[in-house]
């Protein structure tokens, strides 16, 4: 999505309309912003090409252009399956694609961008690539080394997206907490939090993606002693049984993790832990699954993700045998989330009565929908609030939590 809100920015700053997604059709070329992490989405990008394509032989459009990961990692195949493509892309050839509009890329928009968001919030991504070794993870094949940006231009991209009226922004990477070794020489994250709090008019700062070995715990103080950061972190752990870690090559172990996880909710207390794991990695047996239900009990984490297994070739993983059948992982998938509902049924039970600042993020079906601070968007609960008077999409109110539900809750403002 932020590739995407960069390349419509820099068309735009030349001259040229663009939209994201237009229901219209009053457009002559298409640009698709492809994803390759795992089977789901190639199979959703190759749909979207395909649908542009058939537009194109009906004259409806004139051309299509291809972008990201799937194009950078399967160009060559793609070329061959889909020749009425006028252009393929990788994800670090936007300037070459903009030569295709006779555009210049220019290098001083920084954080210029086409929102595809509601302007109230944003994602901002501070680094590209990941220099992990993950077993089942193509992401370094398709984005390459970790690369990180420096303080100064994120926190004018900050700057940039605030004048334009966002409240709150989500720090995204491939691995938030590698930030600023490579530039700096040392883990910086605490630094441009600390430069990111400062910005007048950004109400939360968000993180996503913070990988769990080699925590920088010195960003928990920051986000202690600074109101605008939320009390939200997202840790993808990916499972809890030692054998699936060290299968995973994910560097940490579950004593490590639980340390961790001990270490967070002491310096911050009452934080949002988000996790997301994965289901039906080869090997796994069912001991492990019963291991990491067991780790999901003991650690109640207030929101969890989880994805089946997808064997991607390039990665280690893909040496492995894929031997746990598709419908055993989405089973598995399922009994774990049903061990996580209860969880966030039982935390949402405590919020019924309290008070909490509540951003507001669409009207739908005559009620406002909203988030706490300790929910990102799409991703965690919503609050479903009831309110006689009309509230501003993007305002900021306080509501009184009156009803629990799994996974969201109900309220009414005060």
């Amino acid at each position: 999505m932020v590739d995407s809100e960069v390349l419509s920015g820099q068309l735009g700053a030349n001259d040229i309309d663009v939209v994201h997604e237009s229901a219209k059709r009053d457009h002559n070329i298409v640009v698709v912003n492809t994803c390759g992490f795992i089977d789901k989405a190639k199979e959703e990008s190759i749909n979207t090409i395909i649908e542009q394509v058939e537009l194109k032989k009906k004259g409806r459009i004139e051309k299509v252009y291809v972008t990201g990961c799937l194009s950078q990692r399967y160009r060559d195949d793609l070329e061959k399956e889909i020749p009425e493509v006028d252009a393929w892309f990788g994800t670090m050839e936007l300037p070459l694609m903009l030569k295709q509009f006779e555009a210049d890329y220019k290098k001083d928009l920084i954080g210029e961008r086409l929102l595809a968001t509601p302007k109230h919030y944003a994602y901002l991504k501070i680094a590209e690539g990941c220099n992990r070794t993950c077993a089942f993870c193509a992401i370094p094949l398709m984005r390459g080394n970790h690369v990180s940006k420096t303080i100064e231009d994120i926190v004018q991209e900050a700057e940039g997206l605030v004048k334009i009226g966002v409240k709150e922004i989500l720090l995204i990477a491939q691995e938030l907490t590698y930030y600023g070794l490579d530039i700096y020489k040392k883990r910086a994250l605490s630094d441009l939090l600390q430069r990111l709090a400062d910005v007048k008019g950004l109400e939360w700062i968000r993180l996503h993606y913070a990988y769990p070995s080699k925590f920088p715990l010195e960003i928990l103080d920051v986000m202690r002693e600074r109101d605008n950061i939320c009390n939200y972190l997202d840790m993808p752990l990916q499972h809890a049984s030692d054998n699936m870690l060290k299968a995973m090559r994910r560097q940490i172990t579950q004593a490590e993790m639980e340390e961790l996880i001990y270490a967070v909710r002491e310096k911050v207390p009452g934080i949002c832990l988000r996790t997301t794991l994965i289901a039906g990695f080869p090997g796994e047996a069912e001991k492990d699954v019963e291991e990491l239900k067991s780790f999901l009990i003991k650690h109640r984490f207030d929101r969890v993700g989880i994805f089946t297994y997808s064997h991607e070739e390039g990665t280690s993983a893909y040496e492995f045998t894929d031997d746990v059948p598709a419908d055993v992982k989405r089973q598995r998938a399922e009994d774990i989330m049903e061990v996580q509902k209860e969880i966030s049924y039982e935390k949402n039970e405590e919020k019924v009565g309290r008070v909490f600042k509540t951003i507001v993020d669409k009207k739908e079906a005559g009620r406002y929908l909203g988030r706490t601070e300790f929910d990102s968007v799409e991703v965690d609960n919503e609050v479903i609030i009831q309110s006689e008077r009309k509230l501003p999409v993007g305002e900021f109110v306080n509501v009184r939590i009156t009803k629990a539900f799994d996974y969201d809750l109900e309220a009414v403002v005060i």
